[in-house]
């Protein structure tokens, strides 16, 4: 604990580890994005077979909506890969993947249990590398 506290009160230069999974996580999201955004339609019905595929067009400005949230996280973990102030950057790196980690474990409860391992998953590992690496 005193570790944790000693790192965010006086952060390293962020490791390559780090910055590699922020940057995986951050294109993740830059896919679910274009995926919700663009190919809802297309591309949705073939990735959620248990959706009715009748209500694809009628949610696709909802699916939309959800991208552009999507891309909101994506935007502010390349934002914080791209800040130079090691502290401003540990604590944005953190901001976004806390709220990519949150949105993982809801839609798991909510949506489909994958989501959990797809999205909060790799999102709780760039932290820990954020954190302690």
């Amino acid at each position: 604990m005193m570790e944790l506290i000693l790192n965010i009160a006086s952060p390293p230069n962020m490791s390559l580890l780090a910055k590699l999974l922020i940057g995986f996580v951050a294109l993740e999201h830059l896919y679910i994005l274009w995926f919700e955004m663009f190919a809802w339609t297309t591309r949705g019905p073939k990735i959620f077979r248990s959706f009715p595929k009748d209500l694809f067009e009628p949610t696709k400005s909802m699916a939309a909506n959800q991208g552009l949230y999507n891309g909101f996280l994506a935007a502010g973990l390349i934002w914080s890969l791209l800040i130079t102030d090691p502290w401003w950057k540990q604590h944005v790196a953190t901001f976004f993947l806390a709220c990519v980690i949150v949105a993982g474990i809801y839609g798991a409860l909510t949506a489909s249990k994958k989501i959990f391992t797809v999205q909060a998953v790799p999102a709780i590992l760039a932290l820990l590398a954020v954190l302690f690496l």
